[in-house]
């Protein structure tokens, strides 16, 4: 008989830890099947209600104060392109009209 086998036939079970979520599984070797499955402790989010309220609010205000931001920059945003516009329009009334411009096709 071979070594490998003795050691086989006299250790029955063997622990596998997942690398991704830190479950065990237990898993036969004869069988060659898992036998029982441990699921990872979740560390809790918050210790108590109170807290977790505590943290809903502060994230509505932060969502209110960007929503906010966004509306403002909206706002002062149509006063910027208006200005944009208003500079574009006196360049164009400043330089003359020379015609049609002068494309490298034409020249060759």
């Amino acid at each position: 008989m071979r070594y490998d086998a003795h050691v086989a036939k006299r250790e029955s079970n063997f622990d596998v830890t997942c690398p991704c979520c830190g479950a065990v599984m237990k898993v036969d070797v004869s069988t060659r099947g898992v036998i029982s499955h441990t699921a990872p402790v979740k560390p809790r989010m918050f210790a108590d209600m109170e807290e977790a309220a505590r943290a809903m609010k502060e994230q509505d205000n932060r969502r209110e104060s960007i929503f906010r931001q966004s509306v403002d920059a909206q706002k002062h945003a149509s006063e910027l392109l208006e200005k944009k516009f208003q500079e574009a329009v006196k360049k164009a009334k400043e330089s003359p009209d020379t015609g049609k411009p002068i494309r490298d096709f034409d020249l060759v």
